[in-house]
């Protein structure tokens, strides 16, 4: 009997086995498809990592590598190489690799662990022809930092999401021409240093309300047209433009890797796509809990790293209670809030991470339970790309009405 089993060995489940391991579990199982620990981390060779974490600069791989000597003075099982295929209510876990072949093992308690997967131009309805050239930004990432291919000479890119930011810069550095950014939504969706550092330094043009509307070319992608919208996302007639280029990047979005719960019918949280958890990261299916991008998408792994390691200690301490739940639910300029609801059990500290719908310049968070207000706070310059977080005692919430976070806009 394994004590707490983590599916994923990036750094939310690296940082989860570490919350586990130091709080008490004893036997603690890391499944990883890839053949290395890291996950994500071992492509994003770029600094600005580790800053809130390790309180140091590091790259990805820097991150992955201290997360891993950490592991080091623990007595774990790590499967590499090994996918996880099912998990059942009752914990069980069914995996396969070239040694063992197809096992099953049990569980006491899970952490679901498996980030997330990019969105593709079949997911956006770009029309056009099938054509060579048309690749996500984090595959492009990947070819680049890891294989060494360089995909393309002439690059745009749709999507403001952080990756593509990023790779426009990384592609201008080995001597590709990017020629622009297109972004759907009036704003960026990437941190406001990513784009000073990667388009604004490289004067790379951001064409805000924009997107692809038409892709040409004869095998290999040659031409992109791409258009102004209007509030309703549709093209304007006369605002195209054309690019000649050989290569478009997509950074539109990324959707939660969650399939091994969803086949379970655990609830979902319509706001995030991802999984609906209590404080503790526990999920609607009893003794299975879900903690970083398959929970939410993160701005940065430290903070994927700080949830990840909390998610693994309340695994290794899982016991079934049954003291009230309340909701927690997002309202006026508010998309999500994470966690979506609060197991009233003791008073410890929650962190409530949230994002508002639109950029809003200033304004103050209200939080309340039912009629009451719990916390009111001036707010600025809030963007949508960029997530922000504020903690309460449970010792606040003193009865069973949901509780809502809202911005009012301040004049």
């Amino acid at each position: 009997m394994i004590d707490v089993c983590i599916i994923g060995g990036g750094a939310a489940g690296m940082s989860a086995a570490l919350g586990a391991l130091e709080n008490g579990a004893q036997k603690v199982m890391i499944i990883e498809k890839d053949k290395e620990l890291g996950g994500i981390l071992n492509q994003c060779i770029h600094n600005g990592f580790g800053m809130h974490y390790f309180k140091e600069e590091l790259t990805g791989p820097g991150f992955a590598e201290k997360l891993q000597e950490k592991l080091k003075n623990y007595d774990l099982d790590i499967k590499l190489d090994t996918m996880c295929v099912k998990i059942t209510p009752d914990k069980e876990v069914h995996y396969i690799n070239g040694n063992e072949g197809y096992q099953v093992i049990k569980a006491k308690s899970i952490v679901l662990a498996t980030g997330c997967r990019e969105r593709t131009r079949y997911q956006i309805d770009i029309p056009g022809k099938r054509l060579a050239g048309i690749v996500t930004a984090g595959l492009a990432q990947r070819y680049l930092n890891m294989d060494g291919y360089l995909i393309g000479k002439k690059v745009f890119i749709l999507g403001s999401g952080d990756i593509g930011l990023i790779m426009a810069r990384r592609l201008s550095l080995e001597g590709a021409e990017v020629l622009g950014v297109a972004e759907l939504m009036p704003y960026s969706n990437g941190l406001k240093r990513n784009i000073v550092q990667c388009l604004i330094d490289f004067n790379i043009p951001l064409y805000l309300s924009h997107t692809v509307v038409d892709v040409k070319g004869n095998g290999r992608l040659e031409q992109v047209t791409i258009a102004q919208v209007d509030e309703k996302f549709q093209p304007i007639p006369g605002t195209e433009k054309v690019f000649d280029v050989d290569t478009l990047l997509l950074s539109v979005g990324l959707i939660p890797e969650i399939k091994l719960l969803t086949d379970q019918k655990v609830q979902l949280n319509p706001y995030t796509k991802g999984i609906k958890v209590l404080d503790t990261f526990e999920t609607s299916i009893p003794g299975i809990f879900a903690c970083g991008n398959a929970l939410h998408v993160h701005d940065l792994v430290d903070y994927v790293s700080l949830e990840s390691y909390d998610a693994g200690k309340h695994a290794a301490k899982y016991s079934n209670d049954n003291s009230p739940v309340v909701e927690v639910v997002p309202k006026n300029n508010v998309r999500y809030v994470v966690p979506n609801q609060v197991k009233l059990n003791n008073d410890e500290e929650v962190m409530f991470k949230y994002r508002v719908t639109k950029p809003i310049d200033k304004g103050t968070l209200v939080i309340k339970q039912g009629d009451k207000v719990i916390k009111e706070m001036k707010k600025f310059f809030l963007l949508p790309s960029e997530m922000e977080t504020i903690t309460l005692s449970k010792s606040v919430f003193t009865d069973t009405d949901n509780i809502t976070f809202e911005v009012r806009i301040d004049e």
